[in-house]
């Protein structure tokens, strides 16, 4: 516990992560939320109630990655409602950040669409950072390969700037507001947990011309730069937040 300015005391900011599959969680974003001083909650869509719930009441909310579409409504029931939360965090100037999926998400809470792109993103290598990244908490990401594993994009919502692109998807990162991130990469998967990632998605693996060893051995030689990176973005957003 802390204490406020009159003395009494409060509970540690809370971080909820809405998340979709169990072995896309927060990752690198975790232990460093905890070394903060964080209390860390997930919420699994399609098992746990998003009805009742308080969307503006966590001090960061993280809407996760996952293997479906972000406009799936139609099979995943829950979509329209997640997105409404994302909604009303972002109308609310609520800090949010949205990963892969979760950036979609994002995207369509605001307006844009999704689209397939015609081909898979799959594997580590650098962003090209747009000039509009300068000075944002993205361009500390810098040349550091992240980790890209998509066939969607998200189109850019109105009065949004895309922060980051690569040559198969143009649109990587927007900022929406100082509150509101959203990174189509990943940056937050830990590379030692990567074994998770390869035996869900070994069909897609496969599909991509890839062998799993390729993904561990880029993998390894990425982790004390993701880490760095990871961390280097978030201490530069919550510093522009005051969190």
């Amino acid at each position: 516990m802390t204490k406020n300015e009159s003395g009494a005391r409060r509970a540690p900011p809370l971080a909820v992560a809405l998340r979709h599959v169990a072995y896309e969680d927060l990752g690198l974003l975790e232990p460093w939320l905890v070394w903060r001083g964080w209390r860390v909650r997930y919420i699994d869509l399609g098992l746990d109630e998003l009805c009742g719930w308080d969307a503006l009441a966590p001090d960061l909310l993280v809407v996760l990655g996952g293997p479906l579409g972000a406009e799936d409504d139609a099979d995943f029931s829950f979509l329209p409602d997640e997105v409404g939360i994302i909604r009303s965090r972002i109308a609310a100037g609520r800090p949010t950040l949205g990963i892969c999926l979760g950036a979609q998400l994002m995207a369509r809470a605001l307006g844009a669409r999704v689209r397939p792109m015609g081909a898979k993103e799959l594997g580590y290598f650098p962003l090209e950072l747009t000039p509009a990244a300068a000075g944002t908490p993205i361009g500390r990401i810098g040349a550091q390969p992240v980790l890209h594993w998509h066939g969607d994009f998200f189109e850019l919502p109105d009065g949004v700037q895309s922060l980051a692109r690569t040559p198969l998807c143009p649109n990587q990162a927007f900022m929406a507001g100082e509150h509101a991130m959203a990174w189509q990469f990943h940056l937050e998967v830990a590379p030692s947990r990567l074994e998770r990632w390869l035996i869900g998605n070994i069909d897609e693996i496969r599909a991509c011309g890839l062998r799993p060893d390729e993904l561990r051995r880029q993998a390894r030689a990425q982790e004390a730069g993701l880490q760095q990176a990871a961390a280097a973005v978030m201490q530069a957003w919550f510093e522009r937040l005051d969190l």
